[in-house]
């Protein structure tokens, strides 16, 4: 008896590590970055069979197959529709500045999306005008609404737009609402989708959560994007959940969030359409292709905004917005500015920023004081003491959760939407972003995140050098997790 429990001890140990070797395999043969290959070895090997699992589990960018093959058939018809966009006036890579032509020629190689001209585009600030003027925008429409968040939190003026949307579908106006489930389980357990569909609003749950699920797909997928098209011609996105600041997350200790939206309205608010209807297709099977966008009438009509649309995650083009971001700072001769409210950058992006400001460009990173992330927080600062050596800037925010995610290079070009300087955004979650080649709405955003340096502390290299040996080892043990999160 003694030997066959000996024997099943020996084939257990066997099958142990023949698991661990299939899938320390498996980790090298994706040819990932180094740090994220390295990440998981060590859970995969510190943690006996839980490491394993979780590979399994998160370690691999699985859309499930359904909608893997779903989004494979998808990207003719919408290349097809992309494609169009070329033949109109409005795509003028010429009138574009050598920034906005190198960011464009990446987009057209990697999702086969121009650069358009002939937009306006306001940038918004204050979360309660923001709402406001979405209710007015919602009030006004006579076609569609389409919308989609990572998170709808009931409660004070986003019930209001909730209640502007049931009145919309009353009258007549095809409403569609697409949210992460995720994101949103508050407003799914909430009255508000029962309502709302009730009187005729399509309210649709995106990457749905359940243990089931986590067989098929990737459980950590997640749609971080926000979107909200009106009639094909007006549009908003930015950081900005669904949500009314004073409602939400009140016991996190960070304060309210800070948000900017952008209200778009012209040649790219078709392409903003386009992305909504993909994700609605993609969960749902079903097909709402937007109109193209219409051109003006006169060749010399002046141009006002040149905006290039970027969308990424699973199913599209990897690491485009990624690509964007390294080239902006590549670009950069004079100033890089930076807000986000998690910052762990890749090490591509972070050996960029430190090169910079070798090179004598001036880089402020703005960050908020206090995260709603404790692991995020604690690897965040793990790059610190190299950058600070490098001559960049770092400044916490005190007035609250800034969640503002742009980026402004030379004080004449700029990134703003949904994504975020970690890896969870650059290559795991459905985002957008707007690369914004214009200097009245680059220099608004500027002085925007001027407003931000007024309300924020630096920090200094020499105060940062004397924190204790705690803190430096809690920072370099998150630092090993930091291409996981």
């Amino acid at each position: 008896m003694y030997e066959f429990y000996q024997l099943l001890t020996i084939a257990g140990v066997f099958l142990y590590w023949l698991i661990i070797a299939a899938i320390s395999i498996r980790v090298v043969a994706k040819r990932r970055s180094i740090g994220v290959s390295l990440a998981w070895l060590m859970i995969i090997y510190i943690v006996p069979l839980g490491g394993a699992f979780a590979y399994l589990l998160f370690g691999e960018l699985n859309l499930g197959k359904k909608r893997a093959l779903r989004a494979e058939l998808m990207f003719k018809p919408y290349g097809d529709w992309f494609k169009k966009l070329y033949e109109y006036r409005k795509y003028r890579p010429h009138v574009a500045s050598l920034y906005g032509q190198s960011i464009s020629a990446i987009c057209e190689k990697q999702v086969g999306i121009p650069a358009l001209a002939d937009n306006q585009l306001t940038l918004c600030s204050e979360t309660y005008e923001i709402l406001d003027n979405l209710i007015e925008d919602i009030n006004q429409a006579k076609e569609t609404i389409l919308l989609e968040f990572y998170i709808w939190h009931p409660g004070g003026k986003a019930d209001d737009v909730a209640e502007a949307l049931i009145q919309s579908a009353k009258r007549g106006v095809t409403v569609r609402l697409l949210l992460d489930a995720a994101g949103s389980r508050h407003f799914f357990k909430s009255i508000w989708p029962k309502r709302m569909k009730q009187h005729g609003v399509e309210v649709v749950s995106a990457l749905a959560v359940s243990p089931f699920r986590m067989f098929f797909r990737r459980l950590d997928l997640r749609l971080h994007r926000k979107i909200v098209v009106i009639d094909n011609a007006i549009a908003y996105t930015g950081s900005m959940n669904l949500v009314d600041p004073k409602y939400f997350n009140q016991d996190a200790g960070v304060g309210q969030w800070i948000d900017v939206m952008v209200r778009i309205t012209g040649t790219s608010v078709p392409v903003l359409s386009s992305i909504h209807a993909w994700d609605w297709e993609v969960e749902t099977n079903q097909r709402f292709l937007p109109e193209q966008p219409k051109c003006l009438s006169h060749e010399d009509t002046e141009i006002t905004d040149l905006v290039q649309v970027i969308p990424s995650g699973p199913g599209m083009r990897e690491e485009v917005i990624h690509r964007v971001l390294l080239q902006s700072i590549y670009q950069a001769e004079r100033s890089i500015v930076i807000t986000t409210p998690y910052f762990v950058p890749s090490d591509n992006l972070h050996m960029a920023l430190v090169i910079a400001a070798q090179r004598n460009v001036k880089v402020d990173i703005i960050i908020p004081d206090k995260n709603d992330s404790l692991m995020v927080e604690w690897a965040s600062r793990a790059f610190f003491s190299e950058l600070l050596e490098a001559g960049v800037n770092i400044h916490r925010f005190k007035g609250g959760l800034l969640h503002t995610k742009s980026v402004v290079i030379d004080s004449n070009h700029c990134l703003i939407g949904t994504v975020n300087w970690d890896m969870r955004s650059l290559w795991l979650n459905f985002e957008v972003t707007l690369a914004v080649d214009n200097l009245v709405f680059t220099q608004n955003l500027e002085a925007l995140q001027q407003e931000y340096l007024k309300n924020a502390n630096t920090v200094d290299l020499k105060e940062w050098d004397k924190r204790p040996l705690p803190n430096r080892i809690a920072e370099r043990l998150f630092y090993l997790f930091s291409p996981l999160l």
